[in-house]
């Protein structure tokens, strides 16, 4: 059968490589920017995630390497130390045939000593994060001259994290003569504004096209859902479709935490990652979820960026991300190497809005559905366990069970059904009594609002408290996920406080707020009564 990969003009050590890794065909980022890039040409390559970017530069940058010159020759910028590491992991698998290639990912969180010991030896691949590569070239440890290739995997990425001067530092200490390439899942104007300053005049601009950021192998869908009711229906969720691998996604490292603990004690397996912890730590969590160890990984956004893992069944997002690209991001986690993948979204109030304009930016529909009720997760459960009892009884099954069996129906006057009934009910987890909460009645047009539209707020802080207007926007906007616009009028008291949110935004406030923290304090939130 004859490989994609064969008319690319691959050398036959990198071709072995790539067929020993399961590449068939190449994808529409790899066909383009595999030969621009072997032919010497400059390139901005604009592509999402999942799209096999990594390989599309991967490639390239092993077959430009001399093995026989230990000088760094090929250098891959990354926005993060997770990026980095899958690039280094990903370039190395590509040189497993090209002998005497040494590649190094670099990345602040390790010690600087392993790596300075690992450069010493000689490396001629490094994939590294800007300011770590930054602190290697001020030391003296990395020399630029030698370089043939640099890349910039995720630049846009890298210019919102901040990190626009060390890359302009790295680019400008290099030769002249070296080939730059740039992968970007945007194009905004400063990455522009980068490629003229420092690509040759002949780039070549590399797109795949169409809007349609997500693969049709995604079913994406939303449940309206207050803050305070997401982790039940979270729970629901994972019972019903019971996903192999499954991540959340949530905005704040704060929030990564608590739904861990939270989700933990109900009895998932589960654990977090997020960037305040040890870099030993997140490896730990990110090779257990990809092994299967652990089932449900909450993450925040960077700290997931480097996680390749092409199992993972479903995706929820928690929270509604402020950013599109974000929303592609992660729901591209899902629906890969040929598999279906699905999509959850929780949204209340202007979240519903922000869904609405990713699904008319991405051109792929978003569908509501409606939140799965205590009954539906009675009926899956109770079909799995009748599941397992035939599957036991269709193989062997010890003769004393069988005995206690029919001892226990002839030795009591209850019919074998209520027997059998008693057994299911205890094999089937105890499915949650909660009473689903009403959603507030209130229609908010008595609040005292000074202003049409607006609700007003009675919160039981105040000066007493220290409470400042930017700490009630602050926690307003953090907690519930609106934007801090849709926050009006502040009047702050000794002892309590007024504020005024958007009435499309209300409920999703007052769901999100209560018993939430503002410096320090735990505060109740409630509609104001009408005042003159």
């Amino acid at each position: 059968m004859t490989n994609g990969f064969d008319k690319l003009g691959l050398s036959e050590k990198i071709l072995k490589a790539v067929k020993e890794l399961g590449y068939e065909q190449p994808s529409p980022i790899q066909e383009q920017a595999i030969p621009m890039v072997m032919q010497g040409h400059d390139i901005i390559g604009q592509a999402k995630t999942g799209t096999g970017k990594t390989m599309a530069f991967g490639i390239p940058a092993v077959e430009a390497v001399d093995p026989a010159d230990n000088s760094l020759q090929v250098m891959v910028l990354c926005p993060t130390r997770e990026l980095a590491v899958q690039v280094a992991g990903e370039l190395k698998k590509v040189s497993k045939h090209k002998k005497g290639i040494k590649t190094l990912a670099i990345y602040g969180g390790q010690s600087i000593s392993i790596q300075l010991k690992a450069i010493e030896r000689g490396v001629q691949i490094i994939a590294g994060t800007p300011g770590r590569v930054i602190d290697h070239i001020e030391r003296g440890t990395i020399k630029l001259d030698s370089l043939k290739l640099v890349i910039l995997d995720e630049a846009d990425e890298m210019l919102n994290m901040g990190f626009r001067d060390d890359i302009e530092k790295i680019l400008a200490g290099s030769s002249s003569e070296r080939q730059t390439v740039f992968f970007s899942a945007t194009m905004p104007k400063e990455i522009m504004n980068l490629s003229k300053r420092f690509q040759k005049k002949d780039r070549q601009v590399v797109k795949v096209e169409g809007r349609n950021l997500t693969a049709d192998a995604i079913e994406q869908a939303y449940i309206k859902v207050r803050s305070a009711e997401k982790t039940q229906m979270l729970s629901r969720l994972l019972d019903i479709h019971s996903p192999r691998l499954s991540l959340i996604f949530m905005n704040t490292k704060k929030g990564v935490d608590e739904l861990a603990l939270e989700l933990s004690s109900m009895g998932y397996h589960v654990d977090a990652l997020h960037g305040d912890m040890s870099q030993q730590k997140r490896d730990s969590v990110m090779n257990k979820f990809r092994n299967g160890i652990i089932r449900v990984l909450i993450a925040t956004d960077v700290a997931a960026r480097g996680l390749d893992v092409d199992n993972v069944d479903a995706v929820f997002n928690y929270q509604i991300p402020q950013d599109i690209e974000y929303y592609v991001h992660r729901i591209g986690r899902t629906g890969r190497a040929g598999k279906k993948g699905m999509s959850f979204s929780f949204a209340w109030g202007e979240e519903v809005s922000r869904l609405r304009r990713i699904e008319s930016y991405t051109k792929a529909p978003i569908k509501m559905i409606a939140p799965p009720s205590l009954e539906d997760v009675e009926k899956i459960r109770i079909q799995k366990t009748l599941e397992e009892i035939l599957a036991k009884a269709s193989g062997s099954v010890k003769k004393s069970y069988v005995k206690a069996a029919q001892s226990l129906i002839e030795g009591s006057a209850m019919e074998p059904e209520a027997l059998l009934a008693a057994v299911i009910s205890m094999m089937c987890n105890p499915v949650e009594t909660k009473e689903e909460q009403p959603v507030f009645e209130s229609t908010f047009d008595n609040t005292g609002a000074r202003e049409a539209g607006m609700v007003r707020l009675f919160v039981n802080a105040g000066r007493k408290q220290k409470l400042r207007p930017k700490d009630i926007i602050g926690a307003i906007a953090g907690e519930s996920g609106i934007k801090g616009e849709n926050v009006g009028r502040i009047d702050i008291y000794e002892k309590f406080t007024f504020v005024e949110v958007t009435k499309d935004s209300c409920r999703q406030v007052l769901s999100a707020m209560n018993g939430a923290e503002i410096r320090g304090h735990a505060v109740a939130i409630e509609p104001a009564n009408c005042r003159n």
